[in-house]
This record gives structure tokens, C-alpha cells and sequence, in this order.
């Protein structure tokens, strides 16, 4: 285990990767928060990745309870919460068995002891203590019986047995605190936040102080480590993750708009959060209604957006199945709404806290009918704020609902984020239709917008439903030549959100041997395995499509440029299969993963190789 020296200083090193693991009950999230706020105030650049099991409570120490949080950090750019792991804490033998197989060779493990005992053995399936076998050989293995320490650290405050042991996961924080040279101070403020004077914020500062000074004066760990502040530009930030930045984009963009703001919502994993924040911003003018479903969830946001508000409903998965017809009325009655889907694994309830990108095509055709919407996704956690208002401002601007996609990988993944300047962005006030000299529901300006006219305005009575409209007018029609007709209005105009949209950014080299394509969470993946292959002087460029329906203009003279084009998603190829299908005589290589968790860097890196070397 190596010599003490306690007054040694810390090895300094450029990243870290780190995994705390247990079950379900031992409080990872909540360490892995912690650990991830005081990294970014220290300046790191970082990613995480939560993962944890969808059932309500697996059996204690079984390997469906196990839960994790895993952080990558660095002084250099971070794309992605990292591939192999430095470090996995694992709190009992079924935490070891999941994620021991991410530990790179050589890496830290440190066990908590006291739970490798006979029964939690036999349910994470071991036949004996891999802590005494070779299975741990390769990696460097730290004994710390945290069950028993905890509980000596937190004896005089005389809580019951279950309640003491609860405190072991602030041990564990404690000691890798020490061994990564972090203040503590930020996490014993949220304690005394979180618990006031009470007797469990006590006992667990006094078990977060207790793995701090083990690991300082035990003569177990050679030294400690130390990663430098990153290269920051200077600003204001803040730690986001991705739900907490679609709240506050759809607050952003109600700001923009001069809209007052609606989320109509039915809870579900993973996209409850963004129900949760702004159902405390009443006192800023957001109302927030939690539905007994997802069809009365969206057919309430429906009704705002009638009434004259912002409005947004948000969903995951199945949840969105349930609110194709009523977004199917919403096409019909050409009202703007925001239709957020935060994506897991399915089909149906699926893996629900896995992330996937599998509810691409649902978004494009999952309705009845010929009812084209436009589709954005979010790339990182902090660009959910962003890709919230470019949502709201497309629905305002061309009276359409508009889906946009982000997953579980960014919605509990967060990343150090530069606090934007609302007043320095640009405005998309909505006026509504007050004139009544000339009013027909269903005329339309260059956009191919209709009037947005508030029921209730004298003069401006007029209908709407899911019964096809007369151009103009809006009356009922059963015309067939004014049915083909309204179709191809709409889809003119949801085409016509192409006209708005910036130039396409390509990233890295602009023509050459292969152009990496992807869109949503991949994005950070994708740049870390370009990165890998950047020594083999390979001209790559990247794009990391925002807008999907319409697609940008440019895409395709881009996508000319480049030898082949790659197309990463985390599904079986629905990207590629519209690309194929819009650029039929452009090659698509596609490239895919459908396991509940993003790609790894060293997959798209070696992806990226074989393509080059065998075409």
C-alpha cells in the first residue's frame, strides 16, 4: 500500500476519473453531487454521469440496487464523464461486481470492507471475497472498513444503528476530499444548510471530517493528488445540469418573447426535474400544472398556448406516444408549443434511467396524418438553456408546436456553465392580432405564420379544432384540393424555419477524409474520439446537428466536402436512415449504440479508424 508522508505534497495530475458506487440506499447521488460542486469551484472543467436503477427499491446489496456517480475532471477541456475509471469507490461487493470491469489497470479501488460479508457476497454472486483473490490483482486495492469508522465517528451523537451507517457515504466523500486536495468547505455549508442544528447534520459533517482525517493521517495512501484550475475564460458561472437548463431556458425564453410561461406536465423519469424547478417560480409569473396524465398534461399546454401564453409541456418516452394526437391538434390548429422529451431506453417503460436517442423518428412522424413539426436537440447540459429558447422562438415566430430532444445522459449530467447575459440576446417579441379590418383566422404573413388572435378579442371570434380548415377563412372543409393544399402549407412552413437558421459550424477541418454527423448527447463523445485521432493528421470535421426538421440548408454542399460521412447515435440508425433518405446519393456510414449509456471517447476513436482503414 505504499509509506506514509502525510506532509508530502500532492502528485499533480491532469484528469480524473472517479465512480462512486453502492446501493441504492447509500446515498451516491448525493456524495457525487457534492463532490461535483466543490470540483467546480475549484475550477475544474467536468462532466458527470449519474447512474442509478429504475426500481423503487431492489433488495438491499443485490446487483439491481446498485447505483452510481461517476465524474470526470480535468485542467484541460473535459468532453465527456470519461471512459476508463482512476478511481471506483465501491460500498459493497455488488457495487464491485458492476463497475469493476471500468476500472482502468492500475487504478484506485477502494472497498468498503465491512460490507464484503456473507450474505452481500452471495447476492452480488461471488464464492468467495474477491477482495482476497486475484479478481482485484491488477488494480490497487484500499481496504477501508467505512461501515465501522462511520459509525465510531458519529457514536457520541447516539443516533440508532440504521440511521448512523447512513452517514458512511459522507466518510467516503470525506476521504477522497483528502486524496484530491479539496476544501470541504462548500459541502459543510450545505450540511448546515440542509440540516440546520439537528443531530444527523452533525453526525454526518462529523463522518465527512473522519474520512478527511483518515485519509490524512493513516499511512494507507503514499500521498494525495492535486488537478490544476482549467483554462477558463473569465465569467460568472455556475454547475447546470441539463433539466436545470431547459427550466431556465423556457424562463429565458418566456423573457424573450414577452410571453407569460406554461408548463402542462405529468411526471415521469427522467424529465420530472424540469416540472420541479419551475413549479417554484410562481413568484416570477411561471405557472406550473401537474396533470393527472400526459394527454391532459399536453392538452392543457394546448390551451394556454390558445389563451396566449408560452407554453411547453415536457415528457419522456411513452409519454410522448400519449401526446401524439393532441400535438397532432396542435399542428392542426396551428398554435405554438413546446414539446420537450427527454429520451430513455425503451420501447415502452423500457431501462428508464438509461439514456437513449431511440424517439428520433417518433418525433418526425409519430403523429396521424401528414402533420411535419420542426425538431431541435440539445448537445451538452448547458446548451439545453440555448436549444429551450431556439424551441420557444421557432413555435412563437411560425405558430407551430415544435419537439425538442434532449436524454437521461443530459439531463442529470452537468458541466460547469457561463451564466449568459439575458439582456444581450436577441428578442423575438410576439404581437398579437388586435385589428380586426381584415381578420381571417387562417391567413398568413412570409413566414407562413396565421394570426395569433386571443380568444376573447372583440371581432377576432374564430374556431379552431382538429377538423381540416379552409385556406383563409378557417372554416371546416372537406374539400380534397383545400386538404392537399393545407398539407402542403404546413409542411411549407415548418420548411421555411430553414430560412432562419445560422450557417452550419464544422468543427476541425472543413473538407477532407470524413465528416463526423451527429446530433444531441453525442456531441461530447464525438469530440473527445476526434481528439484521440488527432496524432494521425486525419482531416475530420465535425458538425452536431441542433436543428433536425427542418434540416440547415448548408447540410448537404457540407457534407460534399468530405470523403465519407460517420454518423454516431445512440439507436439503430435513425439519423442515418432520414439522411439516406434525403441525400440518396451521399454514403452514410453508420455507427451505433443501444445500451443505456453513452458512447465512450475510445468508441468513436476506433469507429473512426476502422472506417478509414477499410474503406
Amino acid at each position: 500500500m505504499g509509506t506514509s508522508s502525510p506532509g508530502k505534497a500532492p502528485e499533480q495530475v491532469e484528469s480524473v476519473a472517479i465512480r462512486f458506487a453502492g446501493d441504492s440506499g447509500d446515498g451516491m447521488q448525493l456524495v457525487g453531487t457534492q463532490f461535483t460542486s466543490t470540483t467546480a469551484l475549484a475550477g475544474n472543467d467536468l462532466a458527470t454521469l449519474p447512474d442509478f436503477p429504475a426500481e423503487i427499491r431492489a433488495p438491499a446489496g443485490s446487483l439491481a440496487g446498485v447505483s452510481g456517480f461517476q465524474i470526470n475532471f480535468s485542467s484541460n477541456p473535459v468532453f465527456t464523464a470519461g471512459d476508463l475509471l482512476d478511481v471506483l469507490v465501491a460500498m459493497n461487493p455488488a457495487a464491485l461486481a458492476r463497475n469493476l470491469k471500468d476500472l482502468k489497470e492500475g487504478g484506485i479501488l477502494i472497498a468498503n470492507s465491512e460490507a464484503f460479508n456473507a450474505k452481500n457476497l452471495e447476492r452480488a454472486g461471488y464464492r468467495e471475497n474477491p477482495l482476497d483473490t486475484a479478481v482485484v490483482s491488477a488494480y490497487r486495492l484500499f481496504k477501508v472498513d467505512v461501515t465501522a469508522l462511520t459509525l465510531a465517528s458519529v457514536r457520541a451523537f447516539k443516533l440508532d444503528h440504521r440511521a448512523a451507517t447512513r452517514c458512511k457515504n459522507f466518510f467516503a466523500l470525506g476521504l477522497i476530499y483528502w486524496l484530491y486536495s479539496r476544501s470541504m468547505d462548500a459541502t459543510v455549508q450545505w450540511i448546515e444548510r440542509k440540516f440546520g442544528d439537528k443531530v444527523l447534520g452533525q453526525a454526518n459533517l462529523a463522518a465527512l471530517r473522519a474520512g478527511y482525517n483518515y485519509g490524512e493521517t493513516t499511512e494507507m495512501f503514499d500521498h494525495a493528488y492535486e488537478v490544476r484550475k482549467a483554462a477558463i475564460t473569465p465569467g460568472k458561472y455556475r454547475n447546470i445540469s441539463g433539466n436545470e437548463a431547459l427550466a431556465l431556458g423556457l424562463m429565458a425564453g418566456s423573457e424573450l418573447s414577452g410571453l407569460n410561461l406554461f408548463l402542462g406536465s405529468y411526471p415521469i423519469t427522467p424529465a420530472s426535474d424540469v416540472l420541479h424547478m419551475l413549479s417554484n417560480m410562481k413568484a416570477l409569473g411561471v405557472r406550473t400544472f401537474q396533470a393527472e396524465d400526459e394527454i391532459a398534461a399536453v392538452c392543457a399546454c394546448l390551451g394556454a398556448a390558445y389563451a396566449g401564453a408560452l407554453a411547453a409541456t415536457t415528457t419522456s418516452g411513452p409519454g410522448m406516444a400519449l401526446k401524439a394526437e393532441a400535438m397532432g391538434l396542435a399542428v392542426m390548429t396551428e398554435l405554438p408549443m413546446v414539446v420537450i422529451n427527454v429520451q430513455r431506453a425503451g420501447p415502452s417503460t423500457g431501462m428508464p434511467t438509461k439514456t437513449e436517442q431511440a424517439d428520433l423518428m417518433q418525433a418526425m412522424f409519430g403523429r396521424n396524418g401528414e402533420s411535419p413539426l420542426p425538431v431541435l436537440a440539445a448537445r451538452t447540459p448547458g446548451d439545453c438553456f440555448h436549444a429551450a429558447i431556439e424551441a420557444a422562438r421557432i413555435a412563437v415566430t411560425y405558430m407551430t408546436p415544435v419537439v425538442l430532444l434532449t436524454d437521461g445522459y443530459l439531463a442529470n449530467g452537468a458541466e460547469p456553465w457561463p451564466v449568459p447575459n439575458i439582456d444581450a440576446m436577441p428578442r423575438f417579441p410576439v404581437s398579437f392580432r388586435t385589428d380586426t379590418e381584415g381578420f381571417k383566422p387562417y391567413l398568413r404573413d412570409a413566414s407562413l405564420a396565421r394570426p395569433w388572435a386571443i380568444p376573447g378579442t372583440p371581432g377576432l371570434e374564430h374556431r379552431v379544432g382538429g377538423l381540416e380548415k379552409d385556406n383563409g377563412t378557417g372554416n371546416i372543409s372537406y374539400d380534397g384540393a383545400n386538404h392537399e393544399a393545407m398539407c402542403r402549407l404546413r409542411a411549407e412552413k415548418v420548411a421555411r424555419v430553414a430560412d432562419s437558421l445560422p450557417p452550419t459550424v464544422v468543427e476541425g477541418a472543413q473538407e477532407g477524409d470524413l465528416l463526423v454527423l451527429g446530433w444531441g448527447s453525442t456531441y461530447g463523445s464525438i469530440s473527445g474520439g476526434i481528439h484521440k485521432v488527432a496524432a494521425r493528421n486525419l482531416k475530420i470535421g465535425h458538425v452536431q446537428l441542433q436543428h433536425i426538421n427542418p434540416l440547415p440548408k448548408d447540410l448537404e454542399h457540407i457534407m460534399k466536402r468530405f470523403r465519407r460521412v460517420m454518423v454516431p447515435e445512440l439507436n439503430l440508425g435513425q439519423l442515418a436512415m432520414i439522411l439516406r433518405a434525403r441525400f440518396p446519393e451521399t454514403t452514410i456510414h453508420s455507427h451505433t449504440k443501444i445500451q443505456g449509456l453513452p458512447f465512450r471517447e475510445n468508441d468513436i476513436a476506433k469507429a473512426i479508424i476502422q472506417l478509414l482503414e477499410t474503406n
